[in-house]
């Protein structure tokens, strides 16, 4: 029985992956002026003239070098290509280093800030193409990036990473990463989007300074982030002394974060912080199962108040299916492997648009969420291609 779920979850994935999600990125968002279109609404109306985010390429940079390194397809490589000279191109600051945030249709920058959560996705889709390829050019940008954020962000003092600068590296008053979030120095959010490049990186160059960082991250998360009079649900947002300033449970980062930090004990091979992480990512995963519901989705978070948005996220439901995959095989709970099929099946019938390609934002009890973005600053190939290809390389055997 588990090897037919294996299988059937492998094949299904695949061509979800094949058939569905990168052609739609190939044929929709190409853009004939260099890199990528900047939107398409939820009604797959292109926005042709629309700024062009920094998390939006530096995601189908990862995407389509992680699809070429699994698959081996060229028009993959012939993507990701593309996206590797957007981000070098357009989205570097030739100036004083780092990412803009976003540049304008045209290609001239736009937001100059450098907010380190999009610093550390260059990272993620330059080190992974640099695993795919051998390229030597993407590994040294992101070895310089992975520099900028060591010199601009990392708080030597009290430990961590702080949000974002203006363009030179000077402090900035709103830090935000977005409208919805708190005005917090340290969030996350952020660390979780810093340790996942951060471990890419540490595959293809094995530097030491690199692995105390990565290590270091680790340690925090275990320490910090993980609230330790709680159920093993996350802290979001804290000050630079660590004084947590929310009371919120996001379900969609505990299940994301319990195979993340998973992830990176095993690439840095310590088997004392590796013991460790397994008893914790163990707690996180159980506690993000508050959020599952009887169809196998998941909500993606409950409030202070008690309030639970109960919206059915696309990148919640993916990261899901990850984080179970991981506890079935790597923890050893073989309840987890159906647990997983159950939320692939919830995504393949609720989530995928069948309509017009890709998958929908979210799905507001039983209608479509068509008001955002099928792709956007924010709605990129990295979750759900991410997802079809940790299934598809885990279940390799």
């Amino acid at each position: 029985m588990q090897n037919e779920l294996r299988q059937r979850l492998r094949s299904e994935v695949l061509a979800e992956l094949q058939d569905n999600i990168l052609p739609y990125w190939m044929e929709r968002m190409a853009d004939p002026r260099g890199g990528f279109y900047g939107r398409r609404s939820g009604d797959d109306c292109l926005d042709a003239d629309a700024p062009k985010g920094a998390i939006l390429n530096a995601r189908i940079l990862w995407t389509f070098s992680a699809a070429y390194r699994i698959l081996r397809r060229p028009e993959y490589l012939e993507t990701a290509t593309r996206a590797k000279r957007e981000i070098i191109d357009r989205f570097y600051d030739p100036e004083y280093g780092g990412i803009y945030w976003s540049i304008n249709a045209d290609g001239t920058p736009l937001d100059t800030k450098k907010q380190f959560y999009a610093i550390g996705f260059a990272i993620y889709g330059l080190s992974e193409y640099a695993r795919a390829t051998g390229d030597a050019e993407a590994l040294d940008y992101a070895k310089r990036l992975f520099r900028d954020i060591e010199s601009h962000s990392r708080d030597r003092e009290l430990g961590g990473y702080l949000e974002a600068a203006q363009r030179d590296w000077t402090p900035i008053a709103d830090m935000r990463l977005s409208a919805k979030d708190d005005n917090a120095s340290k969030t996350m959010n952020t660390h979780l989007h810093i340790i996942e490049p951060y471990t890419n990186l540490l595959r293809v160059w094995p530097d030491e300074e690199l692995r105390e960082a990565t290590a270091s991250l680790l340690r925090l998360f275990l320490d910090r982030f993980v609230v330790p009079e709680g159920r093993g649900h996350l802290g979001l947002f804290f000050d630079d002394a660590w004084h947590r300033q929310d009371a919120e449970i996001s379900y969609g980062h505990d299940i994301e974060a319990s195979w993340l930090m998973l992830e990176t004990a095993q690439v840095l091979g310590d088997a004392d912080l590796l013991e460790r992480t397994l008893a914790v990512t163990r707690r996180v995963a159980d506690a993000a199962m508050e959020g599952r519901c009887y169809d196998g989705s998941m909500v993606y978070e409950r409030h202070a108040s008690g309030r639970y948005d109960d919206d059915k996220h696309w990148w919640v439901q993916a990261e899901n299916v990850v984080g179970q995959l991981y506890q079935y095989l790597f923890h050893g709970r073989e309840e987890f492997l159906p647990m997983a099929v159950q939320s692939w099946d919830y995504i393949r019938c609720n989530i995928v648009d069948k309509e017009h390609g890709e998958w929908l934002w979210s799905r507001r009890g039983n209608e479509p969420n068509r008001a955002d973005d099928k792709a956007g600053f924010w709605k990129c190939p990295y979750h759900n291609g991410r997802m079809c290809l940790e299934v598809a390389e885990r279940l390799d055997s």
